[in-house]
């Protein structure tokens, strides 16, 4: 977990075996310079008319001035904020002191690093700089150093890769980036499909041209229309558009520090899938993907914001990588799936055709939905607690529904079992999942 403390000016220097403090690249005084400006839009878009009105009792001597300090003030801030920022790595940690101000030192311990993944804004790319992004056990957000000079970023994330997986300080250095074995790419035309194929984004147009159709009849007035027509247009471009500029160029790849994930077609990303943190595998299938053969796969990490694996594959890609992520685990097909009792349509009218559950020597495998398919998988070495719930209804069928639960924070239910089936599995899941962590792979870089 990363641990933060209140450092003053005057602590002793870091001596531990600390390489020598370092700053940013010279251009991140350009990330934080925006921050005045940002005080002053929203200011005037708290008192639009206020605004309006003291800008048009001022002159065209004092607007230019008035900018001139914006401009100066900005620059100066963006500069004291990067001035003041040092980072340097130690035998154990990353240490990160901040602050104008009030000084904050951050100390990341290598020991609880998940993930190291380099992110390239388009504007960065420009500029020859990264962003580094730091995964830890524990922690809520990421911590990040932004920005480094690319070759620095990629030195820096292979160096705290090759220390958290206990290579001494001076090995650290020289080890260089782990080599990586290509697995997958998904083609731009297979990914343009696929979100052509995807009921969301025409919900939201269909919607878009209705509903302030109807507004307008009922109201005739522009700005309602607007308010409502936005939004929607913008929901259906974000879940099509701004996912093909996201998962652009996809590309899984292996490496000993764990599953490589590079995408982005604007904004490149290079991210890590940390070994043996993987809690839950999702198979996703849309209904019009099904004659297609194609999936989408999604995980669960543990303290991680990592959560596509695959947009978009045929099913057998996909079930090899999945094989890489879940070494010896064999995905079940429908076939293998024991749906639900008939007497489980009183509870869950025509849905429940859409329920099914499969369990195997290596995982727990539930799958819901009728018209969009989802098959998670769970191994049973990451299940924190199994519980069974019933409601009153579900009592009088004779149903009852298994919920696993996960080191993600996530849970996976097998709904509608029979109330007999419901309660042997309880006992057998617990037992499953303590014979598994005694033989689980380790969650060590590199091993």
């Amino acid at each position: 977990m990363s641990d933060v403390r209140e450092a003053r000016d005057e602590d002793r220097p870091v001596t531990d075996g600390a390489s020598p403090e370092r700053r940013l690249h010279p251009v991140t005084p350009l990330r934080r310079a925006w921050a005045p400006f940002a005080i002053l839009v929203g200011w005037a878009v708290h008192d639009p008319n206020g605004t309006q009105q003291r800008l048009s009792e001022l002159t065209a001597t004092t607007l230019l001035l008035a900018s001139a300090a914006i401009v100066i003030g900005g620059a100066v801030y963006g500069f004291l904020s990067w001035w003041f920022t040092h980072f340097s790595v130690t035998d154990t940690e990353l240490r990160i002191r901040t602050g104008l101000f009030f000084r904050r030192t951050a100390h990341i311990r290598l020991d609880r690093l998940q993930a190291v993944d380099v992110t390239r804004p388009l504007l960065a790319r420009i500029a020859g700089v990264a962003k580094l992004k730091l995964d830890v056990v524990g922690a809520e957000k990421k911590d990040e150093l932004a920005f480094l000079g690319e070759r620095e970023a990629a030195g820096l994330r292979a160096e705290l890769l090759a220390r958290a997986a206990g290579f001494a300080p001076e090995e650290a250095r020289e080890v260089g980036e782990a080599p990586v074995r290509d697995l997958l790419r998904v083609q731009p035309g297979m990914l343009a499909v696929s979100l052509l194929l995807t009921g969301g984004p025409w919900a939201l147009l269909l919607a878009a041209a209705v509903v302030p159709t109807f507004l307008w009849l009922a109201t005739h007035n522009a700005w309602t229309v607007l308010a409502t027509a936005l939004p929607m247009i913008g929901g259906a471009f974000a879940s099509s558009g701004g996912r093909f500029i996201k998962e652009y160029d996809w590309t899984v790849g292996e490496s000993p520090d764990g599953i490589r994930i590079d995408h982005g077609l604007l904004d490149k990303a290079h991210e890590t899938v940390p070994p043996g943190r993987v809690q839950t595998v999702h198979i996703v299938q849309p209904l019009l993907w099904r004659r297609r053969g194609w999936v989408r796969v999604e995980l669960d990490v543990a303290g991680s914001a990592n959560g596509v694996l695959v947009p978009v594959a045929p099913r057998e890609h996909a079930e090899a990588v999945i094989g890489r992520v879940l070494p010896g685990v064999r995905v079940p097909v429908a076939a293998d799936l024991d749906p639900p009792p008939a007497r489980a349509a009183w509870c869950v009218p025509f849905w429940w055709k859409g329920y099914g559950l499969a369990v195997t020597g290596e995982v727990f495998a539930a799958r819901h939905g009728l018209l969009k398919r989802r098959l998670s998988l769970v191994p049973h070495a990451k299940v924190q607690s199994v519980r069974l719930s019933q409601g009153p209804w579900e009592r009088y069928k004779g149903v009852a529904d298994v919920r696993v639960d996960t080191g993600a924070n996530k849970t996976v239910t097998a709904r509608l079992r029979p109330a007999a089936e419901a309660a042997g599995l309880l006992q057998a899941q617990a037992d499953r999942s303590r014979t598994g962590r005694r033989t689980a792979r380790p969650d060590r870089w590199m091993a």
